[in-house]
């Protein structure tokens, strides 16, 4: 049973009795930077099931949200770049998965619009191409636009830096990402942080998600933080 407070003990307890079989799911993070590594466990380890996942992307095999498609709990991604998941490749040519695809900043904007209760917005991204089949467009100053919908779902994964136990969060440097938007467009939504601490703690001037957005919350462990792409520069003589 859930807690008067928003702080659960292990990611397994935030997400009991607010995540079933076929359920739209946002998932923060870049690849491999920002995501919530303990709820994606927890999620995985619930066994729900065809699942609809809204994320810039599905992880790589063995980490992110790639741990869910190894155990097929994913039926449908809403996404914009996938390169790096052979699973992901596979079952999509399979047909074994959906894919939604979208331009990255249509992807961001789309959540950001969900979150402020808009329906929809007009872009020239994606004009004149695949992206628009089957959407409305029309054209302003001889511009071709087409209508984007705002992204909203039942639960919200995200991961902080620093939090207190009012659910207000900080995200440290390009983990930031899709976070915060996700954070407002979802009916509820989970937090994990590295650092918890109490109210009165954070620097108001510093929130970047309010604590009016989070419903539950905790502070993860044991965290791996995976480089997807390591790149280094070769040693020069002295």
């Amino acid at each position: 049973m859930a807690s008067a407070s928003k702080v659960f003990p292990s990611a397994r307890a935030a997400l009991e009795g607010i995540v079933a079989d076929g359920m739209t799911i946002m998932c923060g993070g870049f690849g491999l930077c920002g995501i919530p590594e303990n709820l994606i466990l927890a999620l995985r380890d619930s066994g729900v099931r065809n699942l609809t996942v809204i994320s810039n992307n599905a992880g790589i095999d063995g980490q992110g949200l790639g741990l869910l498609l190894e155990t097929r709990q994913i039926k449908k991604m809403i996404a914009s770049y996938v390169g790096e998941n052979r699973e992901f490749e596979r079952q999509y040519l399979a047909g074994e998965l959906e894919i939604e695809f979208n331009p990255q900043g249509t992807l961001a904007e789309r959540i950001r619009a969900g979150g402020a209760g808009i329906y929809g917005f007009y872009t020239k991204t994606g004009a004149g191409t695949v992206v628009a089949e089957g959407k409305e467009s029309r054209v302003v100053n001889g511009e071709t636009y087409i209508l984007e919908t705002g992204l909203t779902a039942d639960v919200a994964l995200v991961k902080a830096w620093k939090g207190d136990t009012e659910g207000n969060l900080i995200y440290r440097k390009t983990a930031r990402n899709f976070n915060p938007v996700m954070a407002t467009a979802a009916r509820i939504t989970v937090a994990e942080v590295e650092h918890l601490v109490g109210p009165g703690e954070l620097d108001p001037d510093c929130i970047h998600t309010p604590g009016i957005y989070v419903k539950r919350i905790i502070q993860g462990e044991r965290y791996l933080k995976p480089i997807e792409q390591r790149t280094v520069r070769k040693r020069t003589a002295a």
